[in-house]
């Protein structure tokens, strides 16, 4: 039997007061890791209530696109990959409850330069901690992966267990889940100002003032000015992503046949992109580089839309690596990077005040952990401390 990380807390969650609007946490952004930790805290028993400004999902933040990339063999550090096996056993058990498969695992293949860092970052993952993969070389890659066009002296990195996450449903799911087992949601809220006193936190919003033990914030880059006030950083950029109709037979593309993949085109950045979803018609294509930095003042305000400049930097990745997927485009749309310095996450009790816990900075590879860093927050919020090894991402690294 498996062993919950709530059991090293030793103690029963104490049951919501009398008073409606006093909860034991309150969730600032119920989007990817808020509506995740909205779920474990529920499942504990915890009376918690999650908050968001626009709808739960929503197209306003980083998580909206129908896809985002899950993998183990982490490139960016191999401290990731005990989360990220955690993650995996969590999307299980929120799959299981589902009407709806949310994890798709197709394969991921990662494609560079002999000397590039992805190769050679996956690499060390797998090795220390025994995950399957194969290390390809040009004339291997070209015959296991014929649609791929690749110059010389490439090589590429093939994970089995990788695939795909369709993360509106991930978010939709956990919510709904949470209600299920008993957690409030307001959706469409502005929270206008928190407080701490002695005796609690304080959330006024634009309707009423909520009150609790415990305040987790999973803003997205709206915490960019929160975080700030602690001398953490965080840059938000807009970033363009768009769907292309392959020519030729479209079942080569289907999730069935074709895998996720990674292309350093310019290192150590690169493009990425996903085989052709459930229901879908094209295969999506994004570059993971930070793009234009975005004010804090304006991130509440439509934000500009592909340019076509921006889209056929897309198209000739595809046209030059991809036979025969660079067809007719089908749709395109931007959504929001939110980052650290260090393009590593926040997460962890704030250093001013235990009773409040952050997360945040996860654009460009996050959504896959917030399975994982959902429970982790609940940990933090019901216990203050928790068994996920999330040392290294401590927000007492910045101070």
């Amino acid at each position: 039997m498996r062993v919950e990380l709530w059991d090293i807390c030793n103690q029963s969650p104490e049951k919501m007061s009398g008073n409606e609007n006093h909860f034991e946490v309150i969730v600032l952004g119920a989007g990817s890791m808020g509506s995740a930790a909205c779920y474990h805290l529920a499942k504990r028993g915890v009376s918690v209530l999650g908050i968001d400004q626009f709808d739960i999902p929503n197209n306003r933040s980083s998580h909206h696109g129908k896809s985002r990339m899950i993998r183990k063999a982490y490139y960016e550090h191999p401290d990731y990959v005990p989360l990220l096996q955690r993650a995996y056993e969590l999307w299980g058990d929120l799959e299981n409850d589902s009407p709806e498969q949310i994890l798709f695992k197709t394969g991921a293949l990662y494609l560079c330069h002999s000397k590039d860092s992805v190769v050679t970052g996956s690499l060390r993952s797998a090795k220390e901690h025994a995950l399957p993969h194969t290390h390809l070389n040009t004339a291997a890659i070209r015959s296991d992966f014929p649609e791929f066009t690749v110059p010389d002296q490439f090589e590429g990195f093939f994970e089995p267990d990788g695939g795909f996450l369709r993360p509106e449903l991930g978010i939709q799911e956990h919510a709904r889940q949470a209600e299920r087992w008993g957690a409030h949601f307001l959706s469409n809220t502005k929270v206008l100002d928190w407080t701490t006193n002695p005796s609690r936190v304080e959330v006024k919003t634009n309707e009423a003032i909520y009150s609790a033990e415990h305040l987790i914030i999973s803003a997205g880059p709206w915490a960019q000015p929160i975080l700030e006030h602690i001398g953490i950083e965080l840059t938000v950029t807009r970033q363009v992503q768009a769907w292309f109709e392959p020519q030729g037979a479209p079942a080569r593309f289907s999730y069935q046949n074709f895998p996720c993949w990674l292309i350093e085109t310019q290192a150590p950045y690169g493009h990425y992109g996903f085989p052709i979803l459930p229901g879908q018609k094209g295969l999506k294509i994004a570059e993971h580089r930070p793009g234009v930095p975005i004010s804090a003042a304006a991130i509440d305000q439509e934000i500009q839309p592909p340019t076509e400049k921006e889209l056929s930097g897309l198209r000739s990745v595809l046209e030059t690596h991809i036979q025969d997927a660079a067809g007719p485009m089908i749709k395109s749309c931007t959504c929001l990077y939110t980052s650290t310095s260090d393009q590593h996450f926040v997460v962890g009790t704030h250093p001013g005040d235990d009773r409040i816990s952050i997360a945040a900075g996860f654009s460009g590879h996050g959504y896959k952990f917030s399975s994982v860093v959902g429970e982790a927050l609940a940990d933090l919020a019901s216990c203050g401390k928790t068994k996920h090894p999330i040392d290294f991402l401590n927000p007492m690294r910045f101070i």
